[in-house]
Parts: structure tokens; C-alpha cells; sequence
């Protein structure tokens, strides 16, 4: 059987062509005063929409100038802060009730938080023979994909899968979000088993929070410590939402405003998280701190830590890509809230695993780097620590494999990417149709015989 995922000559050809008539100068952004990314020269997004969903703030007026600030984000105007703190204080997992509250646009009461959750319960199964069928045939190594394909399938299986009607909706984002972690685990179980490993498929607990079912069905004998799961409850709550500009949010509306189904509408925004740029960040974090451990004999030699940074800057470490992964971010620059959430419990969790060492590495790295950076280039705003700087230390702590990372940040999305959907289908008027300009000359049609390769 001929293989066709072999790139062959002709094929390079044909891309050498497409990119010698597909360039594109990049004078000519700033010539038709273009934002490229949709962002201005300052890496300011353009105001694409409205949104009631979330909102974060990194600068604020002062003696009549916009200056950085401590990073600050809300969900349904609530800061971040103290919906971590209402929860954790209490003891309770704090998913559920984040998920209730972008989606709803309220603060659920106890009888609603137990109603929800009861839903959640309800609907974590999936079809008859779904893992057998789907998700065991020919499993995937890209997680991501696997994840899409079950979301797809699904839509096979839901007899009013084109309604658009808000009440259908909610039912299909509550279903997805119930089983969104099912899917991404037994996919990963799946292709275990392919690659020889043993096969666990456990079967997901209803009374458990979404968390807890995380590591009850990753794990051969389905055990976790109490911190465990409030650790990666608080990554979920973290990764649930972040405002309406991020890549694959901004996929959910511009798809949704198609009039499309749920299903194709949620593959469309995985496919977006699963790009390096949007989702993959932490995973580079861990390989870059895999390397370093390497090459650094003493992990408190602040000067030999500051050495290796300015290698990664310099492409000299690493992949050679000049960037110091999880440092700096699109929007905040002073600090990142999540990642202020995120190092409290961290540095619980590696107190418990017996890993401090590589803690207080963590730290030292957050607070050379951005002296590093701004030692060897010119920046016009400050970088910080972003949330991917500690989650993919977490997981591994939690002895998540990699190529769950994505997965999970999707799981939680996945609450965010809900209420946004229903945001725009409530709102919904015009499909979402931005302009480009066309800068490729006028030319004159040749006929077949007279033309050339040029």
C-alpha cells in the first residue's frame, strides 16, 4: 500500500511555488496601517467585541498615562482572588461552581451548586461501547486530535445536534463538559495500551468533583491525596476562562456567528488550543527546566542560573528558539494573578512530593528572568511569570503525562468556551466577517499554451 504521508519532490516543488506567490512584504502592514494579529505596534489587541464573561486588567490610568499593574482578572466581574479564596477557604473544590458561574453569569446558591453538579454526575458517561469503538480504534499519539474526534463523533449520538436553541445548548455544553476529561483520559489510556503499556479504564464516579475524576481514572489504582486534587481543582479554575481575546475564545465566537452546531464549534476551538502558541506553553516550560537540572550542577548558583538564561536568549541553550518559556505574556506584564494563585499551592504540593529543591528553582528562575531580559533586550512593557510557568510543574508533580497537558487546559476551557457560545448566540447578529486587504496586483488572464513557469 503506497503511503501518502510522505512529502515527495513534486510536493516540494509545489510549495516553493506557493511561497514565492504568497509572500507577503511586511512593510506593506504598516503602509495600509494593518494590525497583524490583530494587535497594534504596542501588542495591544484590537477591540473586537463585547463580552460579560471575564475581563483582565494590566494597566490603569495614572496622572493621565496607562501604566502597568499588578495583574488582575475576573470572571463575571468577581476578582479571581476571591473566588479562589471563597472556595478554598471552605475546604470545597472550586470547578464546579467557576463553571456555574461563567455559564450562568451568577454566583450559584447551594441548591443550584448541588443541582449543577448533580447534572455533571448525570451526564459523565458516555454512549454505549463509545470507548470501544471510537476512541480504542485507531487511538492517536496527538491527544489533542483525539479529543477533537470524540467531541465530533458525539454528534453522531445527539439527535437535536443542529439546535441552536439556548436551552439545547446548555444541555450539549453541560454533556460536553462532563465527559471532556472521559475523553481526553481514555484517550490517552488507549494509546498507552498501543504503545505496550497495561490498560486501565476506570469508570468515572458521579459524587466525585471533576478533578478527583481526573486522577481517579488516570490512575491504575485510582488513589489521590486531598491536596492532589484541590491542586488541580485550582489549575482548572485558573485555565477556565481568559477573556474574550485569547485565540480559541475568539474561534468560539467567530464560529458560533456561522450558525454552526456545538460539536463543530468546540472541535474548532480545540484545534485553536492545540496550536504551541496558544496551549502548549507548559510543556516547553518542563522541557526547558528538564534541560537546566542538566546542565546546572548547583541549582542555587544564581550566576550559573543567570548564565543559562541569557544562553536561551541568545539560542545557545535548549531548542535554540531565543525564548525563556513561561515568562512574559500577551497582556499582563507586571505580574500574571494565576500564577500568583498557582505558586501558594505549588509550593504546598512539592512539600508534599519532597521536591523543594526544585521549587525554590522555579523561584529563582521567575525572579532572574526578568532582569536577564531586560539586560538584553528592549522591551516596551515588563514581563513576569505566566500561569504556564508553574501549571506544567504541577502536573508533573501529579505524575500527569504530557500529553495531557493540552487536554486539560481544554477540559477546563471548556466552561469558558461554553459561555462565550451562548454569549454570542444570545447576542448574535451578523456573522463575524473581518476585512483583509488585497495587495496582490491586477493581472491580465494568459491562455494555457503561452504561459511559463516564472
Amino acid at each position: 500500500m503506497e503511503d501518502y504521508s510522505q512529502v515527495t519532490p513534486e510536493l516540494y516543488r509545489l510549495a516553493d511555488l506557493c511561497m514565492r506567490n504568497s509572500s507577503i512584504d511586511p512593510q506593506d502592514y504598516a503602509r495600509y496601517d494593518v494590525k497583524r494579529g490583530l494587535r497594534d505596534l504596542n501588542g495591544n489587541g484590537v477591540t473586537a467585541g463585547l463580552t460579560e464573561i471575564s475581563e483582565i486588567i494590566s494597566k490603569k490610568p495614572y496622572r493621565g498615562q496607562m501604566v502597568p499593574c499588578e495583574g488582575e482578572l475576573y470572571y463575571r466581574g468577581y476578582p479571581i482572588e476571591d473566588i479562589v479564596r471563597g472556595f478554598s477557604s471552605e475546604g470545597r473544590f472550586g470547578f464546579e461552581e467557576t463553571a456555574f458561574l461563567l455559564m450562568f453569569g451568577q454566583l450559584p446558591d447551594t441548591q443550584q451548586l448541588e443541582d449543577f453538579k448533580y447534572q455533571l454526575g448525570l451526564y459523565r458517561t458516555l454512549p454505549s461501547n463509545f470507548v470501544r469503538d471510537v476512541i480504542m480504534k485507531a487511538p492517536s499519539k496527538d491527544m489533542m486530535n483525539s479529543l477533537a474526534r470524540g467531541v465530533l463523533t458525539m454528534a453522531g449520538y445527539d439527535s437535536n445536534a443542529d439546535d441552536i436553541s439556548l436551552p439545547n445548548v446548555v444541555r450539549q455544553c453541560v454533556d460536553l463538559l462532563s465527559i471532556m476529561p472521559l475523553i481526553a483520559v481514555y484517550g490517552y489510556q488507549a494509546y498507552s495500551y498501543k504503545e505496550g503499556q497495561s490498560l486501565y479504564i476506570h469508570a468515572p464516579r458521579p459524587d466525585l468533583s471533576t478533578a478527583e475524576n481526573i486522577l481517579t481514572l488516570l490512575r491504575p489504582d485510582g488513589s489521590y491525596t486531598p491536596l492532589e486534587a484541590h491542586v488541580l481543582d485550582l489549575c482548572l479554575v485558573l485555565h477556565a476562562e481568559h477573556g474574550g481575546g485569547n485565540n480559541s475564545t475568539f474561534t468560539t465566537h467567530v464560529v458560533t456567528s456561522s450558525g454552526t452546531d456545538t460539536y463543530s464549534c468546540m472541535a474548532a476551538a480545540l484545534a485553536s488550543l492545540k496550536g504551541p502558541r496558544h496551549g502548549g506553553a507548559n510543556i516547553k516550560v518542563t522541557q526547558m527546566f528538564a534541560d537546566m537540572k542538566e546542565n546546572l550542577s548547583d541549582w542555587q548558583d544564581e550566576d550559573a542560573i543567570r548564565d543559562y538564561l541569557a544562553g536561551l536568549l541568545h539560542k545557545e541553550r535548549f531548542d535554540r528558539a531565543g525564548l525563556i518559556y513561561g515568562i512574559g505574556h500577551a497582556v499582563y506584564s507586571v505580574s500574571d494573578p494565576r500564577a500568583r494563585l498557582l505558586k501558594k499551592f505549588v509550593g504546598q504540593l512539592s512539600a508534599e512530593k519532597g521536591l523543594q529543591k526544585e521549587f525554590e528553582l522555579y523561584c529563582t528562575v521567575e525572579r532572574l528572568a526578568p532582569e536577564v531580559i531586560a539586560g538584553e533586550r528592549h522591551m516596551y512593557k515588563g514581563v513576569s511569570a505566566n500561569v504556564d510557568f508553574y501549571s506544567g510543574f504541577v502536573y508533573r508533580m501529579l505524575d500527569i503525562p504530557t500529553e495531557l497537558y493540552t487536554p486539560l487546559f481544554a477540559v477546563a476551557r471548556t466552561a469558558g468556551w461554553s459561555a462565550h457560545r451562548m454569549e454570542e448566540l444570545i447576542n448574535m447578529g451578523k456573522i463575524i466577517r473581518p476585512a483583509y486587504k488585497a495587495v496582490q496586483p491586477q493581472r491580465d488572464y494568459v491562455p494555457l499554451a503561452r504561459r511559463t513557469d516564472r
